[in-house]
C-alpha cells in the first residue's frame, strides 16, 4: 500500500459524490468549491459557477501543505471577514502565483487555489474530527477545539482506537462514549463521526481530517480537508473516488523527462509513473506495479542505500512494447548521462511481482529496444543489469532480454518467479559490496 495525499479539492469533491450513501438526509453538504490552476480562465469561471459573483469568498492554496491559516495564506477578508469579493480573489491568487513562498524550508511557487464560500461562524462552533489507519487499529480524534489551533489544543483530543475486527455496533459504542464533554450536542457529532467513519473505510482512506467542521441544523460545513488514500485500492474504490491525479507535493516542479512520462500516461490505457530521486544516484529501477515499486523502494531503503536509489515509479496494466520502450529509454537517458563520482558501475534493477495479465515478453521486447539505442551509453557509464520477472510470457521474455543484454555487451542476471521478490535487489546491492 502507498498513501497519497490528495488534494482538498478532490476529497471534498468524493465526500460530495457518495454523501447521500453515508449520511443519507441526516445531514446536508452543499458543495461549493472551485480549484484554480495556472490554466484557469477567470473571465469564464463565474459563467460555470454564478455563486462566485454573489457569494463573499474565501481563497487558499491547495497544494498538499498545512497551517495556511498561521502562514498567512488564506484570504478570508479585505477590510473585515467575509467582504471577499470574486475580483479580490482573481487579484490575490494572481500575486501569489507570482511570488516565491517558502513552506518548511522549501522554497517554490503556488500554482493550485481553491475559492469557496465564506461561512460565518463564532471559533466556539467549530469542531475536529480526523481518521488514520494503523496496522493494528484504526485512530479516531475528535474535539470541541477545531480551527488553527487545533495542535496547542491537543490535549483536548478524543483518542479512540478502532479494532479491524470491531462490529458496527461496537464502533458506535467507541465513539459516542468518548465524544468531548466539551461539544453542545452530542448526539449529533457522534451520528456525524460514525458516518464519516463508515465513508473513510468504505472509501479506502488512510487519512481523512476534517478542521474545522461546523455543524449548524443540519447543515455540515467541511471548512477545511486533508485526505490521504491507499492508492493501490483504485480498481475497489476507482468509481467512488471518479477522475483525478495524485499532485506533487509543493516545491516538487516535474522534471522534463517526468512531464513526459506524465503526458504518456494520460494518453495510455496503462500506468506509467516515473519520480527522480537522486539524478546522480547509482540504483536505478523499472519495476511493473505499483506495490512492487514500495517493496523495492523500501528494500533498497532497508540495505542503507536510500541516497544512492536515483528513481521511483512503474510501467504497469499490459503497456504496449512503444509505450515500455521510451519509458525505459527516459530511465536510460537519464541513468547515462553521467558516470557516477566514485567510479562504481551503476545498478539498474529489473523487476516485479508475477504479473496477472501484463505480456511480460511484450514488455521486455520494448526494454530491449531501449538497450539497443542506449547500450553504447550504459558501456561507458558502466552498468550492470538484475532482472527478476513472472507472469504471462515470463520465460520466453527472459530468454529474450539476456540474450540481448549479452550480444550487446552488458553484464546481466537473469532470475524467474523462483527468486523472491525482493532478493533481486539484496543478491545486487551484495555483490555490490563484494566488489
Amino acid at each position: 500500500m502507498a498513501q497519497r495525499g490528495i488534494r482538498e479539492y478532490d476529497g471534498k469533491r468524493i465526500i460530495y459524490q457518495n454523501w447521500k450513501d453515508y449520511f443519507g438526509d441526516a445531514f446536508e453538504y452543499d458543495f461549493k468549491s472551485v480549484l484554480v490552476t495556472p490554466e484557469t480562465d477567470f473571465d469564464k469561471l463565474p459563467e460555470e459557477h454564478p455563486w462566485l459573483k454573489t457569494t463573499p469568498l474565501v481563497a487558499k492554496p491547495d497544494m498538499l501543505f498545512g497551517k495556511r491559516g498561521k502562514l498567512g495564506l488564506v484570504l478570508f477578508k479585505v477590510n473585515k471577514p467575509g467582504d471577499v469579493t470574486y475580483e479580490d480573489a482573481v487579484k490575490w491568487i494572481k500575486q501569489k502565483m507570482q511570488e516565491e513562498v517558502e513552506i518548511n524550508g522549501v522554497k517554490g511557487h503556488l500554482t493550485h487555489f481553491l475559492i469557496e464560500p465564506f461561512v460565518p461562524h463564532k471559533p466556539e462552533e467549530e469542531y475536529y474530527v480526523a481518521f488514520s489507519m494503523g496496522d493494528d487499529y484504526d485512530t479516531v480524534y475528535m474535539s470541541a477545539f477545531g480551527g488553527i489551533d487545533v495542535e496547542e489544543n491537543w490535549d483536548k483530543v478524543s483518542e479512540v482506537k478502532i479494532p479491524p475486527t470491531a462490529s458496527d455496533e461496537e464502533i458506535e459504542k467507541l465513539i459516542k462514549q468518548n465524544v468531548p464533554k466539551e461539544i453542545k450536542d452530542k448526539e449529533k457529532y457522534a451520528d456525524f463521526v460514525i458516518r464519516a467513519y463508515k465513508m473513510f473505510r468504505d472509501l479506502h482512506f488512510v487519512y481523512f481530517e476534517i478542521n474545522p467542521l461546523v455543524l449548524v441544523g443540519n447543515k455540515a460545513y467541511l471548512l477545511d480537508f486533508v485526505g490521504k488514500v491507499d492508492d493501490t485500492a483504485g480498481f475497489v474504490a476507482g468509481k467512488k473516488w471518479g477522475d483525478f491525479e495524485f499532485p506533487s507535493g509543493f516545491g516538487r516542479d516535474l522534471t522534463p523527462e517526468e512531464k513526459y512520462i506524465k503526458e504518456l500516461d494520460e494518453k495510455s490505457g496503462s500506468s506509467l509513473k516515473l519520480t527522480i530521486l537522486n539524478p546522480e544516484g547509482r540504483i536505478w529501477t523499472l519495476v511493473a506495479g505499483g506495490g512492487a515499486s514500495v517493496v523495492y523502494a523500501d528494500t533498497v531503503a532497508d540495505m542503507g542505500y536510500v541516497n544512492e536509489l536515483a528513481n521511483y515509479g512503474e510501467y504497469s496494466g499490459n503497456p504496449t512494447r512503444t509505450e515500455t520502450r521510451e519509458y525505459v529509454k527516459t530511465v536510460l537517458d537519464l541513468m547515462t548521462r553521467n558516470k557516477h563520482p566514485s567510479g562504481k558501475p551503476k545498478i539498474l534493477l529489473i523487476g516485479g511481482a508475477i504479473a496477472n495479465f501484463t505480456d511480460v515478453a511484450k514488455t521486455f521486447d520494448g526494454i530491449i529496444d531501449a538497450f539497443k539505442e542506449y547500450a553504447e551509453k550504459m558501456r561507458q557509464v558502466g552498468v550492470r543489469i538484475y532482472v527478476r520477472r513472472g507472469g504471462p510470457n515470463y520465460e520466453l521474455g527472459l530468454k529474450r532480454i539476456k540474450q540481448a543484454a549479452e550480444e550487446l555487451g552488458l553484464p546481466i542476471e537473469v532470475y524467474g518467479p523462483e527468486l523472491h521478490m525482493t532478493d533481486i535487489v539484496r543478491k545486487a546491492l551484495e555483490e555490490e559490496k563484494a566488489a
